[in-house]
């Protein structure tokens, strides 16, 4: 039973960084481009999420048997986070739902999991999400280098829009990039040790084995995803393995994005399949913890998945940091003034209770007069029909902001102000929510928006997410 793509997506945040601006701050030698910056109301978790929903359009959710979740930067270190992806997306209750941690190579870890269980029959669908928001030491090279972002594959056997034709793989014990449990940051070895004894030496041995394992040379292949550890090293390497550079090799985004983790590779593919024709062989290589490569072969089915926001979308749609304090403010990486406000309550048992609304952002269909309420209530506001409900899910749906104020003064925020909206949705139903990704100098009434799942606040310890709403991205 042959497994292949059969969609794709990703997510790139709103916010980014000219890195001139932290040339500003810390001197040094100019450097060209940007870094994508997630908003503070932003985390792996949040872009997973925006990646899934991007990447399952069109598509049943559950009709999702297995989801993988790959990150060096998950939000729990001892809790599962693919759980509650599923939950949000709202998946199937009996959905596996696998984290694969510590790793660069995860995504492509991953892959070859989702691959496997399609292959053996233990599942028909599986979806593969990697996302990373990563923090770097200030004035450090990966403080110029690191990015935010999240991309996402669904694997089938049926409806397939990239086959794979073959695939290799080694292990290694090579540290050039680590994090122990008491770091806050990464850290590196000597550069030329890392490039040349890590980087080179299990990137070529991959393809080499490739090459050699199915009898292909660099000429066979019509695009080239290469993992990047940057601009130079990355461009060297082609050159090594015999590429043409200028018209093989996919561009790494690290001058639009900056280098975004486990995901960096997967949205680099992700970016390659949006202008891929059908019949272009593509060669996909990752790097981590020894290395893997894919020969991918590009069928018919990819025109249907030209809707998706992916790559080229998202970095048409952007707002920049102008300032490197609202990015420490972002980062929350100093000590600030304490702030005179009510302090934030967590409840585990309220948070349970409350999972489908607050989470899946289910609402509730009166079966007598079809009124759609959010939140969940016993009785209907316009028939007072009593227990009468069918669940909807709200979360897809785009609305018209009704009403909205800005709060200068008694919510404390890093992107201020606190923006309150209330927006009915398309289709009924009123959702009052906070607005995110904005610029408050363009807010009007009427304005369209649609909701994004966000991280509100951490309290005792729990992370506390909810829908908020935000401007249409194009």
């Amino acid at each position: 039973m042959a497994a292949g793509i059969t969609s794709f997506g990703a997510y790139i945040p709103m916010y980014r960084m000219n890195l001139e601006t932290l040339n500003q701050v810390w001197g040094g030698w100019p450097m060209p481009g940007e870094k994508a910056v997630a908003n503070c109301d932003e985390d792996s978790l949040t872009m997973a999420v925006e990646a899934s929903i991007d990447c399952l359009n069109g598509i049943d959710r559950k009709s999702v048997d297995s989801l993988y979740f790959a990150s060096v930067t998950p939000v729990y270190r001892e809790k599962q986070t693919a759980s509650i992806i599923a939950k949000v997306t709202n998946m199937r209750r009996d959905v596996a739902t696998i984290d694969i941690a510590n790793s660069l190579r995860g995504a492509t870890l991953a892959m070859r999991a989702a691959v496997d269980a399609i292959s053996a029959g233990s599942a028909k669908r599986a979806l593969v999400a990697a996302a990373d928001c990563r923090i770097p030491p200030p004035d450090s090279e990966f403080e110029r280098l690191f990015g935010d972002g999240a991309a996402a594959l669904l694997f089938g056997d049926s409806d397939i829009a990239v086959e794979i034709e073959g695939s290799y793989s080694v292990s290694s014990e090579f540290i050039d990039i680590w994090r122990r449990e008491e770091d806050d940051a990464v850290q590196t070895w000597e550069d030329r040790f890392v490039i040349t004894q890590g980087y080179f030496e299990h990137l070529q041995e991959v393809v080499l084995g490739l090459f050699k394992k199915y009898n292909l040379t660099p000429k066979d292949f019509d695009k080239v995803v290469l993992y990047a550890w940057n601009a130079r090293r990355h461009r060297e390497l082609a050159g090594r393995l015999g590429f043409d550079f200028e018209a093989q090799v996919q561009d790494p985004l690290l001058i639009a994005i900056g280098h975004t983790g486990t995901a960096s590779a997967l949205m680099m593919l992700v970016a390659a399949l949006e202008k891929a024709k059908p019949g272009d062989r593509i060669l996909f290589a990752n790097y981590g913890d020894g290395a893997d490569a894919y020969i991918l072969r590009v069928t018919d089915g990819i025109e249907k998945l030209r809707d998706r926001r992916g790559i080229k979308k998202h970095l048409d749609s952007k707002a920049m940091i102008l300032n490197y304090g609202k990015y420490l403010h972002f980062r929350n990486m100093m000590q600030w003034a304490v702030q005179r406000e009510p302090p934030q309550y967590a409840a585990l048992t309220m948070s349970w209770r409350d999972r489908d609304w607050v989470l899946s952002c289910t609402g509730y269909k009166c079966r007598r007069c079809g009124t759609i309420q959010f939140p969940k209530q016993r009785v209907c506001t316009w028939c007072q029909a009593k227990d009468e409900f069918d669940d909807v899910v709200l979360a897809d749906k785009r609305g018209t902001v009704f009403t909205y104020s800005l709060d200068y003064l008694t919510t404390v925020t890093p992107d201020p102000p606190n923006i309150i909206a209330v927006v009915d949705l398309d289709g009924g139903g009123r959702i009052y929510t906070t607005m995110t990704d904005r610029d408050p100098e363009k807010l009007t009434p009427n304005m369209q928006v649609e909701l994004t799942f966000r991280r509100l606040h951490d309290s005792q310890g729990v992370h506390n997410y909810f829908w908020r709403c935000r401007p249409i991205r194009v």
